[in-house]
């Protein structure tokens, strides 16, 4: 159960980057800086650091923020959006290349904030060293890190949390669903498609791109405070470029702007490392314990997605083409067939 609740923080996460990067075709590898604002906007306050840190803050609040879960849910993905609006203001004239190197300073720049900050000039953030213990997600009341009793039935803390998230996941999936097929969707995909070509047409191509960074960010903030309330402890270790760079393959080794394709991707590549345990435990039997599983395994997930992506470029799940829902592929193959 714990492994499914990663993998629908993670389809929350593929979900937010598919906006940004499979509807207005803005590669973004600083994704992870609006999952950790969010998760630490929480973390902060549903936790006693901010109170024993400063002592101005101790004299109103001595047991301690406690903050409740409608308050810093929803500011925490306000902030992530207002963060997304920030950074992607100034970056609104830059593309490809360019634009990808941006983002992955940002994402460093945030990790290594919230590294820094934990000391000089002011602990805001406990460095290193992480927030924690945290105040657990309610429900109705119910705190979720305590088992359920519902008859002859006991849900752990764990399925609680399942439910919680699925539920999120559903209505940021209806929401992505409504968007593709509203104006702002249409809109994205022609800037995609050619921004110059969008742009002539008389779209307000800058207002667009603001609001693609600052959705695809408020839903990076929400998985990110679902997250920390989940672990109830956060640190910069879990928002490392590597996680921005896997959030990006979801959404490519799925298929771009196809939200089934992306589900599918994120669920596959959250999955597989914990497949792949029944394969390097054997290996490492057979070798003597030579080989090393934190080698392996990755070796083997960049073996199947180099592999998915030979045999399918346009992801597992592409979008199907305007023509009468035809794949990219067979729309290539029936051109060089004629």
């Amino acid at each position: 159960m714990r492994i499914a609740d990663m993998c629908l923080l993670y389809l929350l996460l593929a979900l937010g980057m598919n906006l940004i990067v499979g509807y207005a075709g803005l590669l973004e590898l600083g994704f992870v800086g609006f999952y950790a604002m969010g998760a630490y906007v929480v973390a902060l306050l549903s936790s006693p650091h901010l109170s024993d840190t400063f002592a101005g803050l101790l004299l109103w609040f001595p047991l301690g923020l406690h903050a409740p879960p409608w308050l810093t849910l929803p500011l925490g993905i306000g902030l992530a959006a207002l963060l997304g609006m920030a950074f992607g203001g100034p970056t609104l004239k830059l593309r490809g290349d360019y634009l990808a190197i941006v983002t992955l300073a940002f994402g460093e720049i945030v990790r290594l904030l919230l590294v820094n900050l934990g000391d000089a000039p002011l602990n805001l953030t406990n460095g290193a060293r992480g927030v924690g213990p945290m105040d657990p997600l309610r429900i109705a009341g119910w705190p979720l890190d305590q088992s359920m009793q519902l008859g002859p039935l006991t849900l752990a803390p764990v399925t609680l949390h399942f439910y919680v998230f699925a539920v999120c996941v559903v209505l940021v999936l209806v929401l992505c669903r409504r968007l593709e097929q509203s104006r702002w969707g249409r809109a994205w995909q022609a800037i995609r498609d050619d921004e110059v070509a969008a742009e002539a047409m008389g779209l307000p191509v800058s207002r667009l791109k603001l609001l693609a960074f600052a959705l695809g960010a408020g839903i990076g903030g929400l998985a990110g405070g679902l997250f920390a309330s989940f672990q109830g402890f956060v640190s910069p270790e879990a928002f490392s470029l590597q996680e921005s760079v896997f959030i990006v393959a979801m959404v490519v080794f799925g298929g771009m702007g196809h939200l089934s394709g992306v589900l599918l991707g994120a669920l596959i590549l959250t999955a597989l490392p914990e497949v792949l345990r029944y394969v390097v435990g054997p290996l490492q039997s057979m070798t003597e314990g030579r080989l090393d599983a934190g080698m392996v395994r990755p070796l083997m997930i960049a073996i199947v997605m180099i592999v998915t992506m030979r045999l399918r470029p346009h992801g597992l799940w592409p979008k199907p083409d305007w023509r009468g829902g035809v794949t990219p592929e067979a729309t290539r193959t029936a051109a060089l067939t004629r």
